[in-house]
């Protein structure tokens, strides 16, 4: 199985055709001159030593070492083997809050993306423990399912927006259920929910799900999001307006996260601009007692790309010793 390290140099792929296009465009542009000025098949005799094929054989050299060298660029790896990997650790459902009154201000530049920041770095920190992502508004839904990959975390971490839960609201007993359906058969002991939100919860009884998680031996940490003053919510460059025309106002619901928190024998944090809360929860999660997981990966990749600049560096060669006119001896002379 082949596996590119930097994929976005593929894209240099699509100018290979446009070199032999507008090569051929010149030459007939060139034509074209060639003609004005009388016969063409009395100028070519006048040039006998100009080669129409060797113009072209160059091109070809050309384009085919521009792909090899930029396949090089992109770094081509190959898998060696599978190999079951065990690893220690804990397993952690990160419950993400994408609600509208996620977009106001009281944090920089605002709620979502400050948390987004701290989850971001989080992930930096993890060695061997898996990690989960629920996002919820009115819904929720499994946005990356709980895995050891901390790059693909990542990834999926910054293409997450408001819009990437159409219903809006804040069901968070439904994020609650969904993030425990989410968790791996390999674990019973170290696992934890952790909500990211603002608490303002309109939809569920979310302390009735708590109590039913935790149930089944998950701890349930809430970090509160949020000023208790509250905050407008920007929208369309204005503020965001109810049905009467007056200004919403979103406000950290702290009552609900400590109840939340309470009942699934975790804790609660409210979120600070320095620190998130997301550290001290970790910790908390790390005193609980390691799980073992054991996972089949591609171990020992082989760098791939001294091989294509190779062809390329014996391609751009050879295109330069061709030259542009014709030998003046045969080849079996």
């Amino acid at each position: 199985m082949m596996y590119f390290a930097s994929p976005q140099f593929l894209w240099l792929l699509l100018l290979v055709p446009v070199f032999p296009a507008v090569y051929g465009l010149l030459r007939f542009l060139r034509s074209r001159r060639i003609r004005r000025f009388g016969d063409e098949t009395l100028v070519k005799a006048l040039m006998p030593s100009v080669s129409a094929s060797k113009g072209w054989w160059r091109i070809v050299l050309f384009s085919l070492a521009f792909a090899f060298f930029s396949i090089g660029l992109s770094r081509p790896l190959l898998g060696a083997k599978l190999a079951e990997r065990e690893t220690k650790g804990a397993e952690i459902m990160i419950c993400l809050d994408v609600s509208n009154s996620m977009l106001a201000r009281d944090y920089s530049p605002d709620r979502l993306s400050r948390a987004k920041l701290a989850i971001s770095r989080l992930v930096d920190k993890l060695d061997g423990d898996r990690i989960g992502l629920i996002l919820f508004a009115g819904t929720s839904f499994v946005q990356l399912p709980i895995t050891t990959d901390y790059i693909s975390a990542k990834m999926f971490l910054n293409s997450i927006d408001t819009q990437s839960v159409p219903v809006q609201g804040t069901a968070i007993g439904e994020a609650l259920r969904t993030a425990a359906r989410s968790f791996s058969a390999q674990s019973e002991k170290s696992r934890a929910i952790i909500v990211i939100t603002d608490g303002e919860n309109h939809e569920d009884d979310a302390v009735e799900a708590a109590r039913e998680v935790a149930g089944t031996g998950i701890r349930i940490f809430t970090i509160g999001v949020g000023s208790l003053s509250g905050q407008p919510i920007p929208k369309d460059g204005d503020l965001m307006k109810d049905s009467q025309g007056n200004i919403v106002v979103t406000r950290l619901d702290e009552d609900s996260l400590r109840k939340i928190a309470a009942e699934g024998n975790g804790a609660y944090i409210h979120a600070g601009n320095e620190e998130f809360g997301l550290n001290p929860i970790i910790e908390r999660i790390r005193a609980l007692e390691d799980e073992r997981f054991s996972s089949v990966v591609f171990e020992d990749y082989d760098e791939q790309y001294m091989y294509f600049f190779a062809a390329a560096l014996v391609l751009f060669i050879l295109e330069m010793l061709i030259g542009e006119r014709r030998s003046k001896k045969s080849l079996f002379e």
